[in-house]
């Protein structure tokens, strides 16, 4: 190695170094039981926090929240992923989160679930280190505020126009309505003719079954509600099987559960079933992954739900970001995860006002973690 590569090498070396990495697992308990078509329920989920500690003296958060029974993951697989990424992690620069994380990929492929929390706690680590909120690393901000949408658990017709009234009340525009819980497609039209009913015309309501009606009942619900205004979220559990529906019903669709990965989104656009989509970070990978899917759907013309799964107030701060860094015509709404679930783990951290939210304006996430509410570490990586 000569002078100057030596010399580089050297200043490469003395910049910041990943030296632990902490893990907990947190039950987060929803303000309401969620019911969902197929049986699928959300109530108290556990979520994977993680901090990365550096030489620096920075530490990075990340979380990601897989709901049971939802997605091919689970909380209790993030933390031995983690552990099998240890050898790349521990020493590593966690200053660009894409370099590290292709070397992740590498080492372990596949497992994105567990990988969006090291993502995002990589990309907190960046913007601490520049100074900057994620927003401005990501684009920049294209919007002050974000609009965001109420989920109404599928219950009792009367009982969910009830909920939509409220939030309406406090300045939501857009309702996404569960639907299936019950078995019976006369219900469902119900549910979304009531909803539509309480909050009046013009607002964005659509019936989410979660992929789990079968073509029949999802067409006679989109024909019986068609008069309605209103949009079709994910009914069943194939793209072919929504293609169909969106077919027979002619009602625009969004999809969700489905949309993964680049090949998917392809695959929807071209059926003609991705008026909008889901972006959650944790079907993606994090943060680098969702920003190279935003850019996608740019190109294809479909509004975006920038989100994630579930969780807290780490995951809606990373996605709040993203949203603020993306047109404000193409953005259909994000998703204040954090005020669904308790505890709350940054309780300075953003809120709803007037039916929108803004994204945090400190360095990375911009938000600061009640360690005593996670209490001991579940895993120590050092």
């Amino acid at each position: 190695m000569n002078e100057v590569a030596a010399a580089a090498f050297a200043r490469a070396r003395s910049g910041p170094r990943i030296t632990r990495l902490r893990l907990w697992h947190v039950p987060l308990t929803s303000h309401a039981t969620y019911y969902m078509a197929d049986g699928k329920t959300c109530d108290t989920v556990e979520t994977v926090v993680i901090a990365l500690d550096t030489d620096a003296g920075l530490t990075g958060w990340g979380e990601v929240c897989p709901i049971p029974h939802y997605l091919p993951a689970y909380a209790r697989g993030v933390a031995p992923a983690l552990t099998e990424l240890a050898p790349v992690l521990l020493g590593g620069d966690p200053l660009g989160a894409e370099a590290l994380m292709a070397q992740a990929d590498r080492h372990l492929p596949g497992h994105v679930y567990a990988k969006s929390a090291l993502d995002i706690a990589l990309w907190d680590l960046t913007g601490q280190a520049a100074g900057l909120p994620l927003h401005a690393l990501l684009g920049g901000r294209r919007q002050e505020s974000l609009p965001l949408y109420h989920s109404i658990t599928c219950v009792a017709p009367d009982e969910m126009a009830r909920i939509a009234r409220d939030a309406k009340a406090g300045g939501i525009t857009q309702f996404q309505v569960k639907l299936g819980a019950s078995g019976d497609w006369q219900t469902d039209v119900e549910r979304l003719a009531k909803v539509r009913e309480s909050v009046g015309p013009g607002y964005l309501v659509y019936g989410d079954w979660n992929c789990g009606a079968t073509t029949l009942d999802a067409i006679r619900v989109g024909r019986g509600a068609a008069h309605l205004d209103v949009m079709l979220e994910q009914p069943c559990a194939t793209l072919e099987d929504c293609a169909r529906v969106q077919a027979a019903t002619g009602l625009p669709m969004k999809l969700d559960e489905l949309a993964h990965d680049t090949a998917s989104l392809l695959a929807g656009h071209q059926l003609g079933i991705m008026d909008a989509v889901a972006l959650k970070l944790s079907k993606f990978g994090g943060l680098s992954a969702t920003r190279r899917a935003r850019d996608l759907c740019l190109h294809l013309g479909a509004k975006m739900c920038i989100e994630c799964t579930w969780g807290s107030d780490i995951v809606t701060a990373a996605a709040l970001h993203l949203g603020a860094a993306s047109p404000p015509q193409r953005v259909l709404n994000v998703c204040d995860l954090s005020n669904y679930v308790a505890p709350r783990l940054a309780p300075t951290a953003p809120t709803r006002m007037a039916g929108r939210i803004a994204p945090p304006d400190g360095p990375g996430l911009g938000i600061t973690i009640d360690e005593t509410a996670l209490g001991s570490p579940d895993l120590i990586l050092d």
